[in-house]
């Protein structure tokens, strides 16, 4: 007497959060070769999470980063355990927002197979942090605001926060980046866009895609279009 065939594992169901609905996009096209394993059920910008999802991949683009994650106010009250997908992957910094509650930490720089598996062993009740302390700027996986125009993943992030209205400090702060480093961005995109000042970088961004989006889409499973 032959046994039932065993039934395959549902996929892991998550939310993807960034404010920005590109980078949502880029992220849910790097995982779509996967759709057996991990099934992306909502996508948020600057909105709560609504649906049972087993996972919540918090992109950092543009956001809070870090310890400064308020993984609550993601979560909801859910059981949802949440995954940090960040270039900045400082081991003090993964340390303190692993603490805090985040179950995983994946650095930017990793291949879709990597995040695929890693949030599949968070979801398994694991805790998942990258091995060694990698700078992801050069990557060009995923999409960003600005990526047709030249600008790299950092630049454009750089300039995603000025369009946000933030100093160099403050942008230095929120993204744990030294005040050279930001001036460098600010300098290297400058060029790339055209502009030589704030106030033109701001006007180029908020006509080019920069300023945040607040937005959600909700996949059914029905095989229709998302619900927004």
């Amino acid at each position: 007497m032959s046994s039932a065939p065993a039934t395959p594992p549902r996929p892991v169901r998550i939310a993807i959060v960034n404010d920005y609905e590109i980078v949502i996009a880029g992220v849910a096209g790097l995982l779509a070769p996967y759709a057996d394993r991990i099934a992306v059920v909502e996508r948020d910008g600057q909105m709560p999470v609504i649906s049972d999802v087993d996972v919540i991949l918090y992109d950092t683009f543009g956001q809070v980063q870090g310890d400064g994650v308020d993984l609550v106010d993601l979560v909801q009250g859910g059981r949802a355990k949440v995954v940090i997908f960040s270039w900045n992957t400082e081991p003090g910094l993964v340390a303190r927002a692993m603490a805090k509650g985040a179950r995983g930490y994946l650095a930017k720089s990793a291949e879709a197979a990597e995040v695929v598996a890693a949030i599949e062993r968070v979801h398994a009740g694991e805790q998942v942090m990258p091995l060694d302390a990698v700078d992801g700027a050069g990557s060009t996986k995923g999409g960003w605001p600005g990526k047709q125009h030249g600008l790299t993943a950092r630049e454009a992030e750089v300039v995603a926060l000025i369009t946000q209205g933030l100093s160099n400090q403050e942008i230095a702060d929120k993204c744990y980046l030294s005040i050279n480093s930001v001036k460098t961005y600010i300098r290297t995109g400058y060029r790339k866009m055209g502009v030589s000042r704030r106030s033109q970088a701001v006007l180029w961004g908020l006509s080019h895609g920069f300023k945040p989006d607040q937005f959600r889409a909700i996949d059914d499973g029905s095989g229709t279009p998302p619900l927004r």
